[in-house]
């Protein structure tokens, strides 16, 4: 019970000290023949314990602190009510464009990147950029356009 006790002071939940503890005396049954002096068991519990809380500690904190990769087009109804009425619309008409347009106008005019900027992250020619973002600027303002 003192490493039942000792494991809930270090992890704050009973059940988790739980098996914390019987993971040491787990460890310690698979080592009792290399274990040097028996009267050390103690210790090494003890130390098994503590090693134990650690690792639970740390796996709670990395996963506490995980951050879910970013679906590109999943939006919550939350996130869709607090835009504007006009910034929904230009959302929603960037939405129509095909994927290296709605690209190069997102970097240019939301990232602030630069045309040379944007053939570098894209990996297209400079030109096409400019292209690229005359016909996608085209094609937002006919969308907007045709809302109104």
């Amino acid at each position: 019970m003192r490493m039942v006790r000792l494991a809930i002071l270090l992890v704050d939940d009973p059940s988790t000290a739980e098996d914390v503890v019987q993971e040491a005396f787990a460890g310690l049954h698979r080592h009792w023949s290399g274990l040097r002096d028996e009267a050390a068991a103690v210790g090494y519990l003890r130390t098994a314990v503590v090693n134990g809380s650690r690792s639970v500690l740390r796996r709670r904190r990395t996963a506490r602190d995980y951050v879910p990769p970013h679906q590109v087009n999943a939006r919550s109804a939350e996130s869709l009510a607090m835009l504007s009425a006009e910034h929904q619309a230009v959302v929603d008409a960037l939405s129509t464009l095909p994927p290296r347009q709605r690209e190069v106008l997102v970097l240019r005019y939301y990232g602030g990147l630069s045309e040379a900027e944007i053939a570098d992250s894209t990996g297209i020619s400079r030109g096409t950029v400019k292209s690229t973002a005359s016909r996608a600027l085209d094609a937002v303002a006919r969308v907007m356009g045709s809302r109104t």
